[in-house]
């Protein structure tokens, strides 16, 4: 794609947004009928024409005029027929003033309430296609809001706030939007993701007092009674004059704030719109009928509070405001009394800021195509299992060290107490126990927690290495390097998707290690010099001319297999106490290490080595890709 749109289609107003694919700057805004914010508003003339933005509200020459149409999209079939002229005329005037071109390679991203589910969303999709556009995908307006900001050099708030919490909240004309976004994932609201109060409310409320102050009200009202066209234009003015008043409140408290309206119906009237101190006050805090008696700051308040009880105590640290009504202070210290902790923005034009956000998901979404493909292209190489491989023996290495001793003192001091207790009938008879106890004492939670360290440890410079071929993919897309970083997701807790150490690979696969290890404990304990390592505590057995006879006899070898077959009277067995064992666990220890390491290369089972390289190598992939999942969050 060579060119981004993003339209903002809004109850009241809407904006068009363009990024070009290779521009670094923010997306521009596109006039439409001279208007960067335009009338969300459409007229059929008498001669077929379509008209859109302001001149649709009061053209003398329409047959049917529409606005306000949006809002009413999830409950009134007929909007969608609305939606489609307007957004017909909205193509038009991008064709006929240039800014979009016939058949070039371009895309559009569109905006939705963050409350609209999947079927709305497609329906609202298909109304665009069969309209005439370019390939168009639905974004939620918050989450274009969000990009906007972390793209906005004003702002710097910087792609890491997509692993914190975050609250946008998107007062539009008719609705307050919001969106949680927790660790890049949004969650679900049970308010809809929306309420019923907007900017328009005090437009409205605005538009009354002035028509009830003005000497041409009941002239005014009939207009406004036969032409709901006239009387939201009217309200349109009054908007702007509100937005104008609460931009520099300081100023207007000593000059006058007001606009005077022509309205051309049946005959030429005026209305002026005024807003003063007392009125603006009236405006945030006067109960009204349209909110039940209630204030907005009432219905805002208390709707803030209940997203505040669904996040469950989950405080956001940024706070973002943006749509035209967020430019009011009170809004921001209202936002600020509910959630102290949390840090409040809004952007220089959050009038723009929806649009732009939906022009920049475009190129997000193009980077990310071409990032995803080189992650898979990087996982399914070969490049992760050698560098796996290259270091497998010393995994190996640090399992031993941490496993050994434990394994003594929890497995073969209980069986050799088994012996002298007479449970176990011969030294001999040990060596079945102890590979039994040891296969179910490594699947134990015990063992498993005390892998985690020496697999975490194990696992830090792999993760290093491969950082080497995931940070240039990074600055290749332009993805933060962080997003990609094994490392960073190992340390961090509040991230969902991170290494687990614990799980790493099952104990299934490492039955060579095992083995190699049952094998080198019953060894040193059961033959060989394992008779030494219990013949200072039976000496009145196998001791002075005992063992010298034994050994003229029999031989050294017999001897040991002698004293292994043999069933030991218990008052004897008890002579080797559990105290002289203990002392021996730490030679023993060593014996278990030396031997292991000396037989690593020699007896390894290749096969169960290139079985756990594979594992690891396939989880640490499933890990990269999930993480590169979560640089594609911002476009969910």
């Amino acid at each position: 794609m060579e060119r981004y749109f993003g339209f903002d289609l809004g109850d009241a107003e809407s904006a068009v947004a363009r990024l070009s694919k290779d521009s670094r700057s923010l997306p521009e805004i596109i006039p439409i009928k001279d208007a960067g914010n335009f009338i969300t508003a459409y007229a059929r003339l008498l001669s077929g024409d379509l008209l859109i933005g302001e001149s649709a509200c009061y053209n003398v020459n329409a047959v049917t005029r529409s606005i306000r149409f949006k809002s009413r999209f999830l409950t009134d079939p007929e909007s969608e027929k609305d939606v489609k002229c307007f957004a017909a005329g909205v193509l038009g005037e991008l064709y006929s003033n240039g800014d979009l071109i016939k058949d070039e390679d371009c895309c559009f991203y569109i905006g939705c309430p963050a409350g609209w589910d999947k079927t709305a969303r497609e329906r609202y999709r298909k109304i665009f296609e069969d309209t005439g556009y370019p390939p168009a995908r639905i974004i939620s307006e918050s989450r274009a809001a969000l990009i906007s900001a972390c793209q906005s050099k004003h702002l710097q708030v910087g792609y890491d706030i997509l692993s914190k919490p975050v609250l946008v909240v998107d007062i539009g004309s008719s609705t307050t939007d919001f969106a949680y976004i927790m660790g890049g994932h949004e969650v679900e609201l049970q308010t809809a993701g929306e309420v019923s109060l907007g900017g328009g409310i005090m437009d409205e409320i605005l538009l009354e007092k002035c028509v009830r102050q003005s000497p041409e009200e009941k002239q005014i009202r009939r207009i406004f009674d036969a032409s709901p066209a006239w009387k939201n234009y009217c309200e349109f003015a009054a908007r702007r004059l509100k937005e104008k008043y609460f931009s520099d409140e300081e100023y207007w408290q000593t000059n006058d704030c007001c606009k005077t309206v022509s309205i051309l119906y049946d005959e030429p009237v005026k209305l002026t719109l005024r807003i003063d101190p007392e009125s603006a006050e009236q405006l945030l805090l006067k109960g009204v009928r349209q909110l039940g008696g209630k204030s907005f700051r009432d219905v805002f308040c208390r709707s803030l509070k209940e997203v505040k009880n669904k996040i469950h105590g989950q405080t956001p640290e940024l706070l973002f405001l943006t749509g035209g009504v967020s430019k009011l202070k009170d809004i921001r210290d209202w936002c600020s009394d509910i959630f102290p902790e949390s840090v409040i923005i809004a952007g220089a034009e959050p009038e723009f800021s929806v649009a732009r956000g939906l022009a920049q998901s475009g190129r997000i979404d193009a980077e990310l195509r071409d990032f995803r493909k080189e992650v898979a292209d990087l996982t399914e190489s070969s490049i992760i299992e050698k560098i796996v491989a290259e270091r497998i023996d010393a995994l190996y290495e640090n399992m031993v060290n941490t496993l050994v001793e434990p394994m003594l003192r929890d497995v073969a001091l209980p069986a050799f107490d088994k012996w002298r207790n007479g449970s176990i009938k011969k030294l001999s008879d040990i060596d079945p126990v102890l590979q039994k106890n040891i296969e179910s004492w490594l699947h134990t939670d015990k063992a498993q927690e005390l892998l985690i360290k020496p697999v975490a440890e194990w696992l830090k410079p792999v993760a290093y290495e491969i950082e080497e071929h995931t940070m240039p993919i990074c600055v290749r897309h332009n993805i933060p390097y962080r997003s990609m970083s094994l490392t960073s997701y190992m340390s961090l807790s509040d991230i969902n998707v991170k290494i687990d150490a614990k799980n790493v690979f099952e104990v299934e696969a490492i039955t060579w290690l095992i083995n190699a290890i049952i094998s080198v404990i019953i060894g040193l304990i059961c033959g060989g010099s394992g008779v030494a390592l219990i013949s200072g505590g039976i000496s009145g057995i196998v001791a002075g001319t005992v063992v010298s006879l034994l050994i003229l006899l029999l031989g050294k070898k017999q001897m040991q297999k002698l004293l292994m077959d043999m069933n030991i009277p218990v008052p004897l067995r008890k002579m080797t106490s559990a105290s002289y064992l203990e002392s021996r666990i730490e030679k023993l220890s060593s014996q278990v290490k030396a031997n292991f390491y000396e037989n690593l290369e020699n007896e390894k089972n290749e096969e169960i080595s290139a079985r756990m390289v594979s594992q690891i190598s396939e989880q640490i992939e499933q890990f990269l890709t999930k993480m590169a999942e979560i640089v594609e969050i911002p476009l969910d």
